[in-house]
């Protein structure tokens, strides 16, 4: 058997790919796919790091988007600024894609059937809100009555689900009533132009 060459070196995965992406985009572009998925406030050290930067460039870049309201900045320790994704452009994310996937009329129905279904928990539990029936259960539990923790925890989870999707359809909603607003107004005849 022929004696083969060694293989060639190996770059990392990881590296490569960095690499690859940092050619691609711009440190701007970058510093934002970051930050859109940080939730818990992160320092410009780490943001910097991840978005394969430098602190100073991360920084400006942070506080342009905190101008633009993508991003919040707030104090950490020793003074430092923290920053995180904004819960408004979040929900108008979530929003602007409801409205990418269903009709408006689509979307009323939907709202409709959540209503319903956070209605026949309030009336299941005889509870106005999910915290307030995880109250109830603890109470149940200490008063030594059977409770069914399984499905109380299950209902819990699928109620506060139920009330986080109707918050971003009533926001897609809101939305498109805004949209159609500005619509109708650049619409309409401008009677001051006509004299």
């Amino acid at each position: 058997m022929p004696d083969l060459p060694p293989p060639e070196p190996f770059d990392d995965v990881n590296e490569a790919v960095i690499r690859e992406w940092t050619q691609e985009t711009t440190p701007y572009t970058r510093v934002r796919q970051i930050i859109s998925s940080v939730y818990t406030p992160q320092s410009v050290a780490t943001i910097a790091d991840r978005a394969a930067v430098s602190e100073k460039t991360a920084r400006k870049h942070l506080n342009t988007l905190a101008d633009e309201g993508f991003v919040t900045a707030q104090p950490g320790d020793h003074g430092a600024t923290l920053y995180a994704r904004s819960s408004e452009s979040l929900v108008v994310e979530q929003a602007t894609d409801i409205l990418d996937e269903l009709s408006v009329a689509e979307l009323r129905d939907r709202v409709s059937e959540l209503r319903s279904t956070l209605r026949e928990f309030q009336e299941t539990y005889d509870a106005e809100s999910p915290e307030e029936l995880a109250v109830q259960a603890a109470d149940e539990t200490l008063n030594s009555q059977s409770v069914d923790h399984e499905q109380v925890d299950a209902d819990l989870l699928e109620w506060k689900t139920t009330r986080r999707n109707l918050a971003f359809a009533n926001a897609a909603l809101s939305i498109s009533s805004a949209q159609q607003f500005i619509s109708d107004e650049n619409l309409a005849p401008n009677p001051s132009a006509s004299s």
